[in-house]
């Protein structure tokens, strides 16, 4: 399959632009999609991956701005969704000339759509990518960026995880409450700290032996269990998975002992029929895409001139939309992942009818 062999796909999917990308000089291949603008310019970050064809690098970037376009909706931004996927391995051909080269085919959408850091891709790079355009978040700090977005990530998901349990358990505190992380990276870490503070009881885990040696050494409260399996089949009362996407399938469902579940993970359920699974165990989901927004809300800020105690406020409402949907989806019989979409797919729809498109 050749560019836009797919063109009849694209018109189901909604999307409102796909640009495809090349600089023969550099190597650069990329693709970028544009959701949808109805919000506003649409924010994505930049994943730099291998994949293995050009079917699965357009599959990635059209999915994944679509899942933008709702994350931005539900955070309350005046944002709409987008996302760029640049083709090759970092490690071997990333390179300042093909950042800049990409930057400029950025730069060359006038707007339409903001990038920041994705898998692959880092707070150095996009310093890079801003010499070649202004449409840049999630720089650096010494560039007037917010530097590390995992910080406000833990922070929305701890707020999204005391609404879950507020419906669970009556109360919104995990103080008393035993909480399995699945991953101690940037935002685990973040978030370990949170639920401690709160009086939580903390069991973790992850595959990477520093991590595990950092929370001996910081946390020595913290049980540390040997895997996610583990941890899965553990006696806790909230799972928060913080690492790779598709850990919720139907075998860690079965097992799961928690009543809630509400983590940083992207793309937490392996299938779409995972969360019937959930919601048939009696297990409350908080839905990823809404709790881990934290970070997206953080590089948005950058737009306006980054202040982090307005942006850390912004992040706090996580409690109040997660609280939101899980109350719609009570009242109306469906899941919260349904529920969300529809909170979602409401807001752009109001504000669209004002405008359709984006135009700087």
């Amino acid at each position: 399959m050749g560019v836009f062999a797919t063109t009849d796909d694209l018109e189901t999917t909604g999307h409102e632009q796909v640009v495809f990308c090349q600089d023969k000089q550099t190597g650069l291949k990329a693709i970028i999609g544009i959701y949808s603008t109805a919000l506003g310019p649409a924010l994505g970050g930049t994943r730099f991956y291998p994949y293995a064809s050009e079917e699965a690098a357009l599959a990635d970037v059209l999915d994944l701005s679509r899942g933008m376009a709702y994350k931005n909706a539900l955070a309350g931004l005046d944002l709409g969704g987008g996302k760029a996927v640049i083709w090759g391995d970092p490690e071997q051909v990333k390179s300042e000339a093909l950042l800049r080269a990409y930057g400029r085919f950025v730069q060359s959408l006038g707007g339409r759509y903001y990038t920041a850091c994705d898998v692959g891709t880092y707070v150095p790079d996009m310093d890079v990518i801003a010499r070649e355009t202004r449409y840049v978040t999630g720089r650096s700090v010494e560039h007037g960026g917010a530097g590390d977005s995992s910080v406000l990530t833990a922070w929305g998901v701890f707020q999204g995880m005391r609404a879950a349990v507020e419906l669970t358990w009556g109360v919104p505190t995990l103080n008393g409450r035993r909480v399995g992380v699945a991953g101690l990276g940037k935002v685990g870490r973040h978030l370990l700290g949170h639920l401690l503070d709160d009086g939580a009881e903390v069991v973790a885990a992850d595959v990477n032996p520093r991590a595990l040696e950092w929370a001996r050494a910081t946390h020595p409260q913290v049980t540390l269990v040997e895997d996610a399996a583990a941890l899965v089949a553990t006696d806790i009362d909230v799972y928060a998975p913080c690492a790779l996407g598709g850990s919720l399938n139907d075998d860690t469902v079965a097992a799961l002992r928690a009543k809630v579940v509400a983590g940083s993970a992207n793309n937490q359920l392996a299938h779409p029929g995972v969360e019937k699974l959930l919601a048939d165990r009696g297990i409350l989901y908080a839905p990823d895409y809404v709790v881990n927004a934290g970070g997206v809300i953080q590089v948005a800020d950058e737009i306006e001139g980054f202040d982090f105690e307005r942006a850390k406020l912004r992040a706090t409402r996580i409690y109040d939309t997660t609280r939101e949907i899980l109350r719609l989806a009570e009242a109306d019989g469906v899941p919260p992942g349904v529920a969300a979409d529809r909170l979602a797919e409401r807001r752009m729809a109001e504000i669209g009818r004002l405008r359709t498109i984006h135009l700087r």
